[in-house]
């Protein structure tokens, strides 16, 4: 039985293959929980330090400025996998998946162990 070659980029055929799409998921759970406890976190600090503190109002700008970046990083990633599609050499969607979350998975679980110590 042959493969058409476009099945191989909806299912993944090879144990290599699979193990990523077993990472993007690990990812993308991690990603999940770091994002609920930093949330918290940081929730804990809004209520019980002052507003207007040296130490909140730089929190506050790290983390606009740590979401504007991290967007502009998948926002990138978008535009290259799009790129990819429109000229043939597309990445099956586990790359584009794990590449895509990578810059908001670096940064919360960064943040997370920041905002725990």
């Amino acid at each position: 039985m042959t493969r058409s070659p476009h099945i191989t980029t909806l299912v993944p055929f090879t144990p290599a293959a699979m193990f990523d799409v077993w990472k993007v998921g690990v990812m993308a759970f991690e990603l999940w929980t770091s994002s609920l406890s930093t949330i918290a976190m940081r929730n804990n600090l809004w209520y019980t330090q002052v507003p207007t503190s040296a130490r909140m109002m730089k929190e506050n700008q790290r983390m606009v400025t740590e979401k504007l970046d991290a967007s502009l990083e998948v926002a990138m990633e978008m535009n290259k996998a799009m790129f990819g599609m429109f000229t043939g050499q597309h990445a099956p969607w586990w790359v584009t998946s794990r590449r895509t979350l990578q810059p908001f998975h670096r940064r919360t679980t960064a943040n997370s162990r920041r905002l725990s110590r």
